[in-house]
């Protein structure tokens, strides 16, 4: 059960950092995004922002796929 309950642990702590890069990158993504569009407090540049973002998550997660995959 102690190693279970570390290895719980140690999922979460990783999810956690996880967590925090993400909103650095967001951040980041943003200031990018507004530096090269302009303020970004319109409805219209929030939703190209998610769709722009969603489709870089969608294709970084297929290429980290795939490499795990080659990878076994």
């Amino acid at each position: 059960m102690k190693k279970e309950v570390i290895e719980k642990l140690a999922a979460l702590i990783t999810a956690a950092f996880g967590l925090v890069a993400a909103l650095a990158w967001n951040g980041a993504i943003q200031a990018i995004f507004k530096a090269a569009f302009g303020s970004a407090d319109t409805i219209g540049a929030m939703i190209v922002y998610a769709v722009v973002v969603t489709l870089v998550a969608v294709w970084v997660t297929i290429k980290i796929g795939k490499v795990s995959e080659k990878a076994k």
